[in-house]
């Protein structure tokens, strides 16, 4: 397809209110890209490197005719046309043609897309990369937050930890005429017995150590934003006090008789349903009207994977090592429960064991084999929504599919912790020699820095 037949198609498709499907390339040229391509009128997406969208792409590995996608009966079809370095489906080699889902990850040599059932969410935007990386996804939910203090209204929002929840009461704050202070709070870090001195202040004497006055999170908010994160955690007897505060403008002081003004806007955060903690009755149901006047639930990490590239390359600002399409790939295909912050802080410790290993690229085998996956006994990562991967069944957001006849990661994982990372007790424990074991943990991009590959 040339570049304007694709600029056509999506000027088309920008106002139709029926799917696109397509796919969106987000790296390549060992750099992020950020390219929606809409699956063409004749039904076939053919993927080579003079065009991708119209366009080239700077990776010389991908071949001229590399692969093609079909879409039938909801299900992508991928097919490899007999390229030189090969195509991946969420990190399993294509031999023929092989069916994917919505959310799928196709990687072309060094090149990596994602298949999208519906590309409208990204034909409009783009990958934001100045300080802050905010992708078309994530942009939805910062958007929200700007109608809510254009309207005057509290903001509660909902998400995962480490997804970005103060990025979006930053948003909140900076989108108001009168900005005043922005003065962010870990509820869960205050302790009950100091939660309403912290709070609302207190005056000299109300308690033995009171030797002066004592400003509280209100006072110091008066006239801009108080972000209250895990609000879920606050105890009771503070939750009142601070909705009359709300819903007065006046509270007190711990000791005070005289009643002082307060004008604050509230972003409340938290990672828990609030409306369960109401049934609950672990959270006041006032308190959460009044602050559920506009709700945002932020998306996780694994429901904007265009994102991931650019924050990986974000990560490794300032060291001597490059990306790899290979650990793109491997971090794309993993739930990451913690989020940003857990992707930000695994890519530094892949980047400092390729560094390790005198090496100047981070490749899949330098990511943990526990990056990004769930912590053993915790809850369960819920997909991505809507999102099912490789037609083997794999959920959204698992790890590559093994090859037919190959142990799974997890049983893999399994092996290894009873075996001490021994990996030839842990290839008898799965019936298999200790060099098909190392091949499948490498496809897997299963990593252990102390043992040696035959």
């Amino acid at each position: 397809m040339s570049q304007s037949t694709q600029s056509e198609s999506v000027v088309e498709t920008n106002a139709v209110s029926v799917p696109v499907p397509g796919a969106i390339l987000i790296f390549s040229g060992r750099a992020p890209q950020y390219r929606p391509v809409v699956l063409p009128r004749d039904g076939v997406l053919r993927l080579g490197r003079e065009d991708i969208g119209g366009l080239p792409v700077p990776d010389e590995k991908v071949s001229r005719q590399h692969a093609e996608v079909t879409l039938s009966d909801g299900d992508f079809q991928v097919k490899d046309l007999g390229s030189r370095n090969g195509t991946w489906v969420d990190g399993a080699r294509v031999e023929g043609t092989v069916k994917a889902r919505s959310g799928a990850v196709v990687r072309l040599a060094q090149t990596v897309l994602l298949l999208e059932a519906d590309l409208r969410r990204w034909l409009a935007g783009h990958v934001k990369h100045d300080d802050v990386i905010i992708g078309p996804t994530l942009q939805q939910a910062l958007d929200r937050a700007t109608v809510a203090r254009a309207t005057n209204a509290h903001l509660l929002v909902r998400g995962e930890s480490g997804a970005g929840k103060e990025l979006v009461a930053s948003r909140y704050h900076e989108a108001g005429a009168r900005k005043g202070p922005f003065v962010a709070v870990n509820c869960a870090a205050i302790p009950a017995s100091v939660a309403e001195r912290l709070f609302f202040g207190a005056v000299k004497g109300a308690y033995t150590e009171a030797k002066q006055d004592a400003e509280g999170y209100l006072a110091a908010a008066d006239g801009g934003v108080l972000f209250l994160d895990e609000i879920a955690e606050l105890d009771l007897q503070v939750q009142a006090k601070l909705l009359r505060a709300l819903e007065t403008g006046e509270y007190l002081q711990l000791g005070a008789a005289t009643p002082r003004k307060a004008s604050v806007h509230v972003v409340a955060a938290s990672h828990r349903d609030l409306r369960t903690a109401v049934a609950a009755n672990t959270f006041r149901s006032d308190l959460f009207y009044r602050l559920s006047q506009f709700e945002v639930l932020l998306p996780p990490l694994r429901e904007r994977k265009e994102e991931v590239p650019w924050l990986m390359r974000h990560a490794l600002s300032g060291l001597p090592v490059e990306l790899h399409a290979t650990a793109v790939e491997a971090a794309l295909v993993r739930p990451w429960p913690g989020n940003v912050r857990e992707l930000l802080s695994e890519t530094r410790k892949a980047a400092a064991a390729a560094q390790a290993e005198k090496g100047t690229v981070l490749r899949a085998e330098h990511l943990a084999p526990q990056a990004g996956q769930p912590v053993a006994g915790g809850a369960p990562v819920p997909p991505a929504s809507s999102r099912a991967s490789v037609g083997s069944g794999v959920k959204p957001g698992a790890p590559p599919v093994p090859s037919s006849g190959d142990p799974d990661r997890e049983a893999i994982m399994a092996a290894l912790a009873a075996t001490g990372n021994n990996v030839s007790a842990a290839a008898k424990q799965l019936d298999m020699h200790r060099t098909q074991l190392y091949r499948v943990m490498k496809r897997l991009g299963l990593f252990l820095p102390d043992a040696e590959e035959p």
